[in-house]
């Protein structure tokens, strides 16, 4: 078997033996095939390798239709999104290993979200791999550093794990899971982006395979980049990524055949599933299919479109770890409350307002429908002073405005104000019928306002993407010396459109009435309904 395609290219340098190791064995001797055979990487891959299998037992590795599949279509850079239990990790580290024992002077690293990942990878895709290749080969290149983390081999090639790799030049580098770096330590990450990546220069090879962790993060913005370049028919240069999905309806093992399951029932939202599905791959599910999702469904909940996702765009639409709200988001999902909601001019309009740090800004537009709680339009900025906001009011041409809830903060004065605050501006700008909602004496108390809110909340698909993205992300704060979650909110880019969604969890109730273009008659009171 040969490279394909791209892969031949860039694999070119990797295919001829190491002189030093065809002189030490004679290897047509002791296994089929000639030196055309073993010059070839592929084949390498295919027949000298051992790896642990899921049941704890040694075999020989053979790689699967996905990780060859990732080799034909194989590119410079490459960014991989894909269903559990694929085995990237395993390919890809063999595949660098393989690399870095066949030929001289090669680096190769890889890179892990957390220290516990890191030395298990090593111990499994790395150590255990070379420790049982054919005896000549091990001993005539037997490490002159063999560490818990790195193998130094003697034709000055090396491969080494870590959690951030900053130094050194790389030829090869791979990177794990890290969507769950980007979600769990953004710092870190923000380390990796700055540091490991360019420790590889153009020409040379990056692998990052992730499940998704959510719509936000380095990983991300990856993807949806690449993702459009593939739309686009780009022409890719050595410097830009490509993408790769591999969706778990794809892999043959994902199914539950036979006639013993014909008494198993797909329950009416599942099979509603199933269908929708259907239309946006284009192909029919077979039954075996659709029974191994439902079961694994059961066991994965709310995970299981990240874990084992169908198309690229559920991925990343799965809640993610440590978010406040999963469940109920899940519901919103489940129930299809993220639609087109329409204005409705017979009704009134209320905002939410949050006065955000740096200067960022959210508002809210509501409008009570028996009920639902609909959310016609949610709009964020920073940079901007109020009256960009109020200006962006009018421009929605809404006939009669409610009440406008401001966080507790908004008597604070401001610099932008000239020593007045935000209700005196806001007055000054037109508004009226102002509420200032009370500062909650703990955070989970707002936390818990909005998760009771939300089973009666519906939102519009188009104009409050935001706001859901804010409410899938708002999560606590990882703990990375303690390898757990803090009892913290993460306070960043979500933390804005929540925390105008808690002003209208806690602050809201049910007004008359109100008339005028912006609310313009008075309220009778400054303070917390």
């Amino acid at each position: 078997m040969e490279h394909s395609g791209l892969a031949t290219e860039i694999f070119d340098d990797a295919i001829p033996v190491d002189p030093a190791i065809a002189k030490a064995t004679d290897l047509a001797a002791q296994y089929p095939g000639d030196k055309e055979q073993w010059d070839n990487q592929l084949w390498r891959l295919h027949n000298i390798y051992y790896i642990v299998d899921k049941r704890g037992e040694k075999i020989q590795f053979k790689p699967n239709w996905a990780q060859i599949e990732l080799l034909e279509d194989f590119w410079y850079l490459n960014i991989i999104l894909k269903a559990r239990q694929l085995g990237f990790t395993t390919f890809i580290d063999l595949l660098l290993l393989d690399n870095c024992i066949w030929q001289a002077n090669k680096r190769a690293g890889i890179i892990c979200h957390n220290r516990d990942d890191a030395t298990t990878i090593f111990r499994d895709k790395v150590k255990y791999p070379f420790d049982h290749l054919p005896d000549e080969i091990r001993q005539s290149m037997n490490p002159n550093t063999d560490s818990a983390r790195e193998l130094l081999f003697p034709n000055n090639s090396s491969i080494r794990v870590g959690t951030s790799l900053r130094s050194g030049t790389l030829n090869y580098l791979h990177i794990s899971e890290y969507g769950k770096l980007c979600a769990q330590a953004p710092i870190k990450a923000k380390e990796v982006k700055t540091g490991a990546l360019n420790t590889v220069e153009a020409g040379q090879i990056i692998c990052i395979e992730s499940t998704a962790e959510g719509r936000s993060g380095h990983f991300y913005d990856l993807c949806q980049e690449s993702q459009k370049d593939e739309l686009a028919e780009k022409t890719l240069t050595p410097l830009d990524y490509k993408f790769h999905f591999y969706p778990w309806w794809r892999h043959p093992q994902y199914s539950l055949e036979g006639r013993e399951y014909d008494d198993i029932v797909i329950p009416r939202e599942y099979a509603e599933y199933f269908d929708e599905m259907e239309g946006k791959i284009k192909r029919k599910l077979t039954r075996g299919q659709k029974l191994w999702y439902l079961k694994k469904a059961k066991i994965q909940g709310e995970e299981m479109k990240r874990e084992y996702p169908s198309t690229p765009e559920e991925a990343f639409y799965a809640s993610i770890e440590g978010a406040y709200y999963k469940k109920q988001m899940a519901a919103v999902r489940l129930e299809k409350r993220i639609r087109v909601v329409p204005y409705t001019p017979s009704h009134p309009v209320n905002t939410f307002w949050d006065f955000g740090y740096n200067d960022e800004n959210w508002i809210l537009f509501h409008q009570q429908v028996g009920l639902e709680h609909r959310f016609i339009n949610a709009y964020g900025n920073s940079g901007e002073f109020l009256p960009h906001y109020v200006g962006k009011m009018d421009s929605y041409n809404y006939e009669v405005w409610g009440r406008h809830y401001l966080p507790w903060d908004a008597d604070a004065k401001t610099l932008q104000g000239g020593g007045k605050n935000n209700y005196d501006i806001l007055w000054d700008l037109g508004l009226r019928n102002m509420t200032v909602v009370d500062r909650i004496d703990a955070e989970r108390d707002g936390i818990e306002a909005v998760r009771s809110i939300l089973p009666s909340c519906w939102f519009d698909e188009e104009n409050c993407g935001g706001l859901v993205d804010g409410l899938d992300h708002y999560r606590k704060e990882w703990d990375e010396k303690h390898g757990t979650w803090k009892d913290t909110p993460l306070h960043d880019w979500a933390s804005h459109p929540c925390k105008a969604m808690e002003c209208f969890a806690r602050g809201y109730r049910k007004a008359p009435r109100q008339t005028g273009k912006r609310g313009r008659r008075r309220s009778n009171s400054h303070m917390a309904m």
